[in-house]
């Protein structure tokens, strides 16, 4: 078997619902440009917060993804 390297890219998603859909829309929005994503992890979890309410979640994501020298 090949030996492979991945590369680690930090994304912000954003959502008036959840953390989980704040995830779910950086994840999914990288994935229509970057091939072969393998591994996600959530860093850090915070919220935007307007006149004492909350008005969006944020999720901070490590995406890791397949490297391709070349191309």
């Amino acid at each position: 078997m090949a030996e492979s390297v991945y590369k680690i890219v930090e994304l912000v998603g954003t959502s008036t619902k959840s953390w989980e859909e704040a995830a779910k829309n950086a994840v999914e929005l990288a994935g229509k440009s970057l091939r072969e994503l393998r591994v996600g992890e959530i860093t850090k979890l915070d919220m935007k917060i307007e006149k004492g309410k909350v008005t969006a979640y944020r999720a901070r994501v490590q995406l890791s993804f397949k490297y391709e020298a070349g191309k």
